[in-house]
């Protein structure tokens, strides 16, 4: 049997980072048993249809890198993964259901349906349609419901869950579950305005997109019962089923705004590689066996087993993230992060600068920050010449140091740059001449030609700078 999974997302809001989580453990299980991965978009709910949600979630998976081999992007077909375009189809399975006595006609009207509610709450009884007591096509029998259907009357069609025996499946997470059949609510599977609602649709989809797997988040696991007694109602051999752990905030809270970025565009905005995100999902709530960290999506296709997956909710580790993200960047190559940097320089209104500088700079500074951009903010007195204002006081002391001062107005006529030991022999003749060790003038020399304390290799970086530019700073300090 080949196997075939979807990542089945629901356009009432851009792509969370979980959703990412979930549609790149389908594309795993997928991938690593030579399956395929359909992309199918669930937009039954019209109340929360977000503009611009499904095509936002398409772009951010494929910038995180994961495809799919069908669905609304491929070869630019929309219609057969779009719900919205499939209401005949799923009223017609509604239908099949009536027709075989597991499903029935309700005419509640929203006000009966509150003073249902309202009495099992008054009598400690938790909240569930109660078949017996209500107005369908039970309690009212098939002439009278035949009359109000011909009258027009308000109804939904829900589903005849059979109360007195349990439902059974297993989880290729969770193992065995056991559900009682009357803790079960007759779930509503077409709603008055003729949509079907997310259960009817979910189960006719997978089963006519021939789905062997269903792996999701567990805060589905409510509603798999129903889904298993819908596949019984139908005929049809139901899938497997794998639902896999929340991502967590720190205090052990499922991931919200208020505790940071929660949405891929959020962390791609923020500079985060796809690759490092990639990795350091798949290892939220799934366990390769070994003590490595780093791992190509590749190599995630090779190693990934349902049977590793945790149970339980996964910490989302902001700092392992950027730690994990400052170290792809380390690793990637310097010529094509170049390319990604370029536009950000001139965005910050930096002079063109060639791409071979960019690479330079890069592979200078990245070993002090944790994302691209940082580079344009830490190396600004590479790209550019308008330097960050030094603190009066140290701009005193450093005009205060007569030797600095001695020093700077000699390498404007002598500084050479042509390599680190012709830059080293330039200061320290002058430095002999001012009476002073070379050493005790590299931390100053900085301050004036970076303002800044601290940086990468001093030679590296006035090379970059070029020797044009540093002889200008050199005069513009020593007056």
């Amino acid at each position: 049997m080949s196997v075939r999974v979807r990542f089945a997302p629901s356009p009432t809001g851009f792509l969370h980072i979980g959703s990412l989580r979930t549609a790149l453990y389908n594309y795993l299980f997928a991938k690593h048993h030579g399956g395929q991965v359909i992309l199918r978009i669930e937009d039954t709910d019209r109340t929360r249809f977000v503009q611009g949600a499904m095509e936002e979630q398409i772009a951010m998976l494929e910038w995180a890198g994961v495809t799919f081999d069908e669905g609304p992007h491929v070869g630019g077909s929309y219609g057969p993964y779009i719900q919205s375009e499939r209401f005949d189809l799923y009223r017609e399975h509604a239908q099949a259901l009536l027709a075989n006595g597991t499903a029935y006609y309700a005419f509640d009207t929203a006000e009966e349906l509150d003073a249902m509610r309202a009495r099992q709450q008054a009598a400690g009884i938790a909240p569930r349609y109660d078949r017996s007591a209500m107005r369908n096509q039970y309690t009212l029998g098939d002439q009278e419901t035949a009359r109000l259907l011909a009258d027009g009357a308000h109804h939904v069609i829900r589903l005849a869950v059979p109360l007195t025996r349990d439902v059974r499946y297993t989880d290729l997470v969770r193992g065995d579950v056991v559900v009682q059949g009357r803790e079960i609510d007759d779930q509503i599977l077409l709603k008055s305005d003729g949509f079907p609602t997310y259960h009817l649709a979910n189960v006719v989809d997978d089963h006519l997109m021939a789905i062997t797997h269903v792996i999701r988040a567990e805060e589905w696991l409510p509603s798999t019962p129903k889904h298993v007694l819908l596949y019984e109602a139908f005929g049809w051999t139901p899938p497997e089923f794998a639902h896999v752990p929340l991502l967590l905030n720190a205090d052990r809270s499922k991931m919200s705004k208020r505790h940071g970025d929660v949405m891929v565009s959020d962390f791609r905005k923020r500079g985060y590689m796809p690759e490092a995100l990639v990795n350091y999902v798949a290892l939220c709530g799934w366990n390769p066996g070994t003590t490595e960290e780093f791992f190509t999506i590749g190599e995630l296709t090779e190693r990934f087993a349902l049977d590793r997956v945790h149970k339980a909710g996964a910490v989302f580790d902001y700092r392992k993230l950027e730690w994990m993200n400052a170290e792809y960047l380390r690793k990637a190559d310097a010529a094509l992060l170049a390319e990604q940097l370029l536009p950000v320089l001139s965005e910050r209104g930096y002079p063109f600068i060639d791409l071979d500088t960019v690479a330079a700079t890069i592979t200078l500074l990245r070993e002090r920050v944790h994302f691209l951009a940082d580079i344009a903010d830490f190396g600004d007195y590479i790209f550019g010449d308008t330097l960050a204002a030094l603190d009066a006081d140290v701009e005193a002391s450093l005009r205060a140091n007569d030797a600095l001062v001695q020093v700077c107005k000699g390498l404007v006529g002598t500084l050479d740059l042509s390599s680190s030991e012709a830059f080293k022999a330039s200061v320290e003749q002058h430095a002999v001449a001012a009476g002073v060790k070379p050493g005790s003038l590299m931390k100053p020399l900085r301050m004036v030609l970076t303002h800044r304390d601290v940086g990468a290799d001093l030679y590296t970086t006035l090379a970059l700078i070029g020797k044009e530019r540093c002889i200008a700073r050199l005069a513009s300090f020593a007056g």
